[in-house]
C-alpha cells in the first residue's frame, strides 16, 4: 500500500513540475494537429437589403412619365386575366367545354381546373399569330426603346381589334347595337368602331356562339336521356334515376365518335 501511495505521489509531482527546455521546444510528431487556445472570430451576420418606398413630388418631367408608365403597367397586370378571358377565344372555349361536361351528366370528371387549363392552352394555340404580332410590333420595340408607350399601345391594340372584328364580320348586329346605344353613327369600316364599343360587342357575340354550340351538343344526349327514361317508365322503375343508366350510354357514344377530337376540331375551325 505504501508503494502505491509513493508512486502516485511521484506521478502527481511530475505533472506539477515544468518540462525541460528540450521537451518544450520539441516538434510535434508526424500526423498530429497543431492545437490553439485562440477564440475563433464569429462569422459576420447576414446582410439584409433595405427597401425604401417613399412618396415625394416629382423633380423632373421624366419622373412624372415614369410614374405614369408604372401606373399603366400595374393596371394592365391587374386587368390581364379579364383581357385574356374576354378579348380572346377563351370565353367561347370554356363555355363549350362546360356545356359538354353537363351534357354528359358528369359531376367531377374532368375537374374544372382541367377544363380551364385546356381552354387556356387552346386559346394560346388559336391566338398565337395574334400574340406573335403584338410581341413583334409592340413589346419588343418598346423594350428596346424604339417606340413610345402610345405607339406601343396602338400596335398592341390593332391585332386584337382585327381578331375580334373577324369573329363578327358575318354578324355585325352587335356592333350596330352598341353603336346605337352610344348614339354614334353607323360605321363604314373597322376604324370607325371605337375599342370600348368593339369589346362588349365581341363578348356578346362569343356568348351567343357558345350557347348555339352548346345547344347542338345537348341534342343527341337529350335523346338518349329520353329513351332511357321512357324504358324505365315502361318497366315500372320509377324510383331509379335515369341519369345512372343513361350516363354510360352517353359516354360510350361520345368515345365511339371520337368526341374530344371532333369537338376540338370544330372549336378551332369556328375561329378560322
Amino acid at each position: 500500500m505504501k508503494r502505491i501511495l509513493r508512486a502516485a505521489f511521484f506521478v502527481g509531482l511530475g505533472f506539477l513540475l515544468p518540462l525541460p527546455a528540450e521537451a518544450q521546444t520539441a516538434p510535434f510528431p508526424d500526423m498530429s494537429v497543431q492545437g490553439t487556445m485562440d477564440i475563433p472570430t464569429p462569422a459576420p451576420p447576414p446582410v439584409i437589403p433595405f427597401i425604401d418606398l417613399t412618396v415625394r413630388n416629382p423633380a423632373t418631367g421624366q419622373e412624372v412619365a415614369f410614374s405614369l408608365q408604372l401606373l399603366l403597367l400595374l393596371t394592365v397586370l391587374s386587368l390581364a386575366p379579364s383581357i385574356i378571358i374576354l378579348m380572346t377565344s377563351f370565353l367561347r372555349i370554356s363555355i363549350v367545354l362546360d356545356f359538354i361536361k353537363r351534357a354528359l351528366s358528369l359531376q367531377q370528371v374532368p375537374p374544372n381546373q382541367v377544363l380551364m387549363g385546356i381552354s387556356l392552352f387552346m386559346t394560346l394555340f388559336i391566338m398565337w399569330p395574334t400574340f406573335n404580332t403584338i410581341y413583334t410590333n409592340s413589346v419588343r420595340p418598346l423594350s428596346a426603346g424604339e417606340i413610345s408607350v402610345d405607339t406601343a399601345y396602338r400596335e398592341a391594340e390593332a391585332p386584337l381589334r382585327l381578331f375580334m372584328y373577324s369573329q363578327m364580320r358575318s354578324r355585325p348586329e352587335n356592333i350596330t347595337l352598341f353603336m346605337q346605344m352610344r348614339g354614334l353613327d353607323r360605321p363604314d369600316t373597322l376604324a370607325d368602331v371605337p375599342t370600348y364599343v368593339l369589346i362588349p360587342a365581341f363578348i356578346l357575340n362569343e356568348l351567343t356562339v357558345a350557347f348555339k354550340i352548346g345547344i347542338l351538343l345537348f341534342i343527341p344526349f337529350i335523346v338518349i336521356d329520353m329513351v332511357v327514361a321512357s324504358a324505365l317508365m315502361s318497366m315500372g322503375m320509377i324510383m331509379l334515376p335515369p341519369v345512372m343508366i343513361s350516363m354510360p350510354f352517353k359516354l360510350i357514344l361520345f368515345i365511339l365518335v371520337d368526341g374530344w377530337g371532333l369537338l376540338t376540331d370544330q372549336l378551332v375551325r369556328s375561329f378560322v
